[in-house]
């Protein structure tokens, strides 16, 4: 098959480029910005057409939770129009389109591990985009899968496990908020399962997938460190309020991944089994001292 992935300069974009690059049966056409704005309806109508594309991966998003607060119509724009013109070009061409979304679709006031029939109640400009980006592809495009993931890291581009690791270097005390709970997300696994997916051929729905099991963010932090050696700095447990936000970010925001696992026969790895491949990566990237 024939596979566009947007947003090939992400972190997700990235894992699909390196899985694609060891071996497989597919052709992939890898864009981001430069090579095609999707933003621009007639533009991605065109490239899909033109090279015949049968499977959409659309990693492409604004995700600038905070910056998002005050950039409401060029977050919209990325997160709802977009996957609208991507969906409606691939059901133009009878294409599959897997859409990329978030835990920022739920207000994070549950207990339970939030399941895709939950009712969705965002709370922030980000995650009402995010949403609405999932109901444009839907209704433009009836192959299409929704894929939501939560604390996305990897070894490509900026995240939470870089940043950590950079800090606990840089200083010998950090204060980390453990009144977050969620679960973290390998985004080579997530590519992994989209993958699989692409294989197997993409059934229409809504799916969950992080990794398994639940932490906090200081929980994480801290596994962080350990994995890497650091030893010298110091992690504080901070409650939510002494770390302010622009956007409100969900307490609770565990993913129950039930239905991808049993639809595609996957397993998913602990997110400690999976931090600790990416941090070996990242350290031994590291210059010797």
């Amino acid at each position: 098959m024939k596979i566009l992935v947007t947003g090939a300069n992400g972190q997700l974009g990235n894992e699909m480029r390196a899985l694609a690059a060891e071996g497989s049966l597919h052709t992939y056409l890898f864009t981001d910005v430069q090579e095609l704005d999707i933003c621009d309806e007639q533009a991605v109508c065109s490239f899909v057409r033109e090279n015949a594309v049968e499977v959409i991966v659309n990693c492409a998003a604004y995700t600038a939770v905070d910056k998002a607060e005050d950039n409401p119509d060029l977050c919209d724009r990325l997160n709802h129009l977009a996957p609208g013109y991507l969906a409606a070009a691939a059901e133009a061409c009878g294409a599959a389109l897997v859409q990329v979304s978030t835990d920022y679709v739920f207000d994070g006031t549950g207990h339970l591990p939030y399941t895709e029939e939950m009712t969705p109640c965002p709370n922030s400009v980000y995650g009402r985009t995010k949403l609405a980006g999932e109901e444009e592809a839907m209704r433009c495009c009836s192959r299409t899968m929704i894929v939501r993931t939560a604390w996305l890291y990897s070894t490509f581009g900026n995240n939470f496990v870089k940043t950590m690791l950079r800090l606990g270097r840089e200083h010998d005390h950090l204060g980390v908020v453990f009144d977050q709970i969620g679960t973290p997300t390998y985004a080579r696994d997530l590519a992994r399962a989209i993958q699989t997916a692409i294989d197997q051929g993409v059934v229409p729905g809504i799916y969950h997938f992080s990794n398994e099991g639940v932490c906090s963010w200081y929980d994480f932090t801290v596994a962080i460190h350990r994995l890497a050696g650091i030893r010298t700095c110091h992690v504080s447990p901070l409650h939510t309020d002494e770390y302010p936000a622009k956007a409100p970010r969900p307490a609770y925001s565990v993913l129950d991944k039930t239905k991808i696992k049993r639809t595609y026969g996957i397993v998913i790895p602990h997110w400690e089994e999976s931090l600790q491949e990416c941090v070996e990566k990242l350290t031994a990237e590291l210059p010797n001292p």
